[in-house]
């Protein structure tokens, strides 16, 4: 029998008897692994080998379950406060342990939340408590980290209990190896021999002629070959990008702003009272550097605090609840893009709009949510809006029927709805189209006279935020938001979806 050289090194280094890897034959046959996988599933053709794939998951360290590998975890640093405060005797203030466990920012909730998980010790009212049984030496998730470091394998409880403290990285790779069959063995037994067949034609070849004299290797078409995995434009971002060619082909013009901006364009302006919910850390996430801004037009600020105080018009009442220019000027990361809507309408970032006028973005907003299936911490929201006179509830829902329509949508729904900055207001709703589940899209609404007054417009108002990945699931059909974000988005789908037109 005869082979090409390539293919008979791999014959000649491969075992009948247990699997070898594809990067053991390599080094074995100074050859490169490429070439050596393209080898063995060509004696695969032939049956002389086997070839197996086991999906082998490699761990590594992230910065923070390095550090913590050096400096013990923060439940095993509270717990040896605890211990020399005392606490395995009575319970001590915890204010105190926390102080002497020389723990940094978000440590103190780690350290907390795995206290009692772990048995060290109890947290009531206020005090804590240490059990003196408690092992800190046997601490499974400490001990696991120093096997990582030293590439020793760890159980697969331990491991997900890491990687879920993003303590560690988990990367999956696909290992082939390659095994002898009876009919590679026989043909090794009788003989076999390296051809001087050529398997790639070079340039050089080409340039001295030598190719009309060579026999090149036999070329399988049928064979399977790797996928080639280049770089494309996300998904998401090619939605963003067929968004901004719809609404502009509707006559509207792209704002553009701060990511962190003030409360006050945010949420004063828009007529958002300072005791609302929505307003607290809970719900924001606020700057600590810079943690106030100056530039605010003082004229504006004064027609907005009035309109929150004391109403506006000869029906208005106001809020009747606490407002100060210090919480307006507080800054926070922009939890909707209404804030650029309140800039341009108030004619602060680009001078006065006299009307008709049409505006929108598709950007970032952030909102300190809870994650799931349809919350995000961070996300693009479709804002929009229409300054002209006369402006109805038809108008916009007529706006939405034209809007969707682009992308396949027919079947919007409306549901009354109250927010604090428009009336009459209502929420948008699509069906998915797997799971038939009706899922809110968006929130519209016109405008109220305590926003556009005090903003200097004298006219209708009619604006809308709507959930450019939600736009996205109703499109495509999947049912987690996080399919296309982070670490847990599936890479397949990002490798093959396009943008619906």
């Amino acid at each position: 029998m005869e082979l090409p050289q390539r293919e008979l090194a791999v014959l000649e280094a491969a075992s009948a008897d247990e699997p070898t890897p594809i990067a053991e034959l390599a080094s074995a046959t100074g050859q490169k692994p490429e070439t050596v996988t393209g080898a063995a599933f060509d004696l695969e053709e032939r049956g002389l080998v086997a070839v197996t794939e086991d999906t082998v998951a490699d761990v590594e360290l992230t910065d923070e379950g390095e550090r913590y590998r050096e400096v013990d975890l923060p439940e095993v640093r509270l717990y040896a406060a605890a211990l020399d405060a005392g606490a395995d005797e009575t319970p001590v203030s915890m204010g105190a342990v926390l102080g002497a466990a020389d723990l940094e920012g978000p440590e103190v909730d780690i350290a907390l939340s795995n206290y009692a998980r772990k048995g060290y010790g109890e947290i009531t009212s206020g005090e804590l408590s240490a059990d003196p049984d408690a092992d800190p030496e046997s601490d499974a998730e400490a001990a696991a980290l120093d096997r990582i470091a030293a590439d020793d394998q760890i159980g697969d409880d331990v491991c997900e209990t890491l990687e879920r403290r993003d303590l560690v990285v988990v990367h999956e790779r696909t290992v082939r190896s390659v095994t002898l069959t009876d009919d590679g063995v026989d043909a090794l037994m009788a003989g076999v021999e390296a051809t001087e067949a050529v398997g790639q034609l070079t340039p050089e070849m080409l340039a001295s002629g030598e190719w009309a004299d060579v026999e090149f290797a036999d070329y399988n078409v049928e064979a399977d070959a790797e996928t080639p995995s280049s770089g494309k434009t996300h998904v998401l971002r090619a939605t963003a990008e067929r968004v901004t060619d719809v609404l502009v082909g509707m006559g509207f013009e792209e704002m553009e702003g701060p990511h962190a901006d003030s409360e006050f364009w945010i949420n004063d302006a828009l007529f958002m009272p300072q005791d609302h919910p929505a307003r607290t850390h809970w719900d924001q996430f606020a700057l600590s550097e810079p943690s106030e801004v100056d530039d605010l037009p003082d004229d504006l600020l004064e027609r907005v605090e009035s309109a929150h105080r004391e109403g506006v018009g000869p029906d208005g009442d106001g809020y009747h609840s606490p407002w100060t220019e210090e919480m307006a000027r507080g800054v926070d990361l922009r939890g909707h893009t209404t804030s650029l809507s309140m800039r341009y309408l108030s004619g602060h970032q680009i001078g006065d709009l006299e009307p008709p006028q049409r505006f929108f973005s598709v950007e970032k907003v952030y909102r300190n949510d809870t994650l799931d299936a349809t919350h995000l911490l961070e996300f693009f929201q479709i804002e929009g809006w229409v300054m002209a006179e006369d402006l109805s509830v038809r108008d916009l829902m007529g706006t939405f029927t034209e809007f969707y329509s682009q992308f396949g949508i027919e079947d919007v729904r409306f549901k009354p709805h109250y927010n604090p900055y428009t009336e009459p207001s209502f929420e948008l709703f699509g069906t998915h189209p797997r799971t038939g589940e009706v899922i809110e899209i968006g929130n519209s609404g016109l405008f109220r006279p305590e926003v556009l007054e005090p903003l200097g417009v004298e006219c209708d108002v009619m604006a809308w935020g709507l959930a450019l990945e939600r736009l996205l699931m109703l499109t495509h059909g999947f049912e987690d938001i996080r399919d296309v974000h982070g670490t847990l988005a599936d890479i397949d789908f990002l490798r093959n979806t396009e943008a619906v037109y």
